[in-house]
C-alpha cells in the first residue's frame, strides 16, 4: 500500500505492507526508500514493513520551509498507524531513530542501527588516503560537476574506500546512482531543524539495539559503531566482512536474518 502522508508543507512519500510489529525503514542520506525494497519483500510476513521517502529525496514532495525529521516520523506514525514500532536506521537514517527515540521514549520497541550517524558526535580526521577521496568530491562539488560527484560519492559508500575496485555492481549500484542523483539534484533544505545532541544521552536508550555495520566501511564509522557499543545498554553488535556502509542494501539476505534473529531473542516479535 502506498501512502501520502502530509506534515506541514510536504507530502511524504510512503509505502506499508505485511503484518506484525511495525518495523519503519530509514533511509541512508546517499538513497531513498528503494534501498530498503528487499526488507519490504522478505520481511513483510512477519513485521509491517513501513519505508518512506525524507524531504529532499526520493518521490517526497516540500518546500524550503523549517521543519524536524523527528516530526515528520511522528506523522508517519500516526498517519499509518504505527504503534510502538522498531526503528531500522541506515547511516542519516540511523540519526533520526536515535533522535526520535530519545524524543520519545517508551514509544520505540527496539532500534536496529546500521553504520550509523549520531547527532553530537565528535568528528574523526580521515586518514591521509582517504582524505584525497574527499578532497575528489569537494573539488567535484565545487565545480558542479553532478555525475563525478555521483560517481565518488558511489565509490565511498558502496565500496571499500580504500580499494580501487567496485564492491558493489550490476543493477544495485545502478539503483544506487538513481536514487542519489535525485538527492544531489534537489534544492537545499536549509531550515531543518535538529534536536538536542543525542551523543551525550545514549544511556538513556533503554529499549534493546543491535549495531550492525561493514568491515569495509570508512575506519572513522566503524571506530564510532564499537564505541556505540559500549554507550548503549542492551546493545548487540554484527558486523558484514564484505560489506562497506550499506550492509542491508549490499547483502539483505545475511541483514535480514540477523534482524530476525536479534527480533526473535529480544522479544521483539
Amino acid at each position: 500500500m502506498t501512502l501520502s502522508v502530509l506534515s506541514g508543507s510536504a507530502v511524504l512519500a510512503v509505502e506499508r505492507s505485511g503484518n506484525g510489529p511495525a518495523l519503519i525503514c530509514l533511509h541512508a542520506g546517499v538513497a531513498d526508500r528503494r534501498m530498503f525494497a528487499a526488507q519490504q519483500h522478505d520481511l513483510a510476513d512477519r513485521f509491517k514493513v513501513v519505508r518512506y521517502d525524507r524531504r529532499g529525496f526520493g518521490t517526497t514532495t516540500t518546500v524550503d520551509e523549517p521543519f524536524s525529521h523527528v516530526a515528520d516520523l511522528a506523522a508517519v506514525i500516526e498517519a499509518a498507524d504505527l504503534a510502538d514500532p522498531i526503528l531500522l536506521g541506515c547511516s542519516q537514517g540511523g540519526r533520526v531513530a536515535v533522535d526520535f527515540a530519545l524524543a520519545h521514549p517508551g514509544k520505540v520497541r527496539g532500534l536496529v542501527l546500521i553504520a550509523s550517524a549520531i547527532n553530537g558526535a565528535p568528528m574523526e580526521p580521515l586518514p591521509g588516503d582517504i582524505q584525497a577521496l574527499a578532497d575528489a568530491l569537494d573539488a567535484a562539488e565545487k565545480a558542479g560537476d553532478l555525475a563525478a560527484v555521483n560517481a565518488i560519492e558511489a565509490h565511498m559508500w558502496l565500496d571499500e574506500p580504500r580499494s580501487a575496485r567496485s564492491q558493489v555492481s550490476g543493477p544495485r549500484r545502478d539503483l544506487f546512482l538513481a536514487m542519489n542523483r535525485i538527492a544531489l539534484e534537489h534544492p537545499p533544505l536549509t531550515r531543518v531543524q535538529d534536536p538536542p545532541s543525542a551523543f551525550e544521552r545514549l544511556s538513556a536508550l533503554r529499549m534493546p539495539v543491535l549495531l550492525m555495520q561493514g568491515a569495509l566501511d570508512f575506519p572513522h564509522i566503524v571506530a564510532r559503531h564499537a564505541r556505540l557499543a559500549g554507550l548503549i545498554p542492551n546493545a548487540r553488535t554484527v558486523t558484514f566482512e564484505d560489506c562497506a556502509h550499506l550492509p542491508s542494501f549490499e547483502n539483505p539476505t545475511a541483514t535480514n536474518a540477523e534482524i530476525c534473529a536479534f527480533c526473535r531473542d529480544r522479544g521483539l516479535i
